[in-house]
């Protein structure tokens, strides 16, 4: 099954783009389409590759930073190629 994921993270911490930084070049080195704007980024591949990916990136981002948020949005479904119609 395909799936779509929304990720936001956010360490609340001063020196909090370091870590933001890091947690995104390892999306992007990951074997998935990874497409990035300001407030997210999305990854897009098979449900259980992205899933065991992520709850390990997850864990080592966190591990890396005192308090973060994450926010995540899934979709089941692979919505890589969406172009708005309006």
């Amino acid at each position: 099954m395909k799936i779509s994921v929304e990720l936001t993270f956010t360490p609340l911490k001063d020196d909090y783009e370091p870590h933001i930084i890091a947690f995104i070049k390892a999306l992007r080195n990951s074997e998935f389409k990874v497409l990035e704007n300001p407030l997210s980024t999305q990854v897009y591949g098979d449900y259980n590759k992205v899933m065991s990916f992520l709850q390990l990136e997850i864990e080592k981002a966190f591990s890396n930073v005192g308090i973060a948020v994450l926010q995540i949005k899934l979709v089941k479904t692979d919505r890589s190629d969406y172009e708005p119609y309006f």
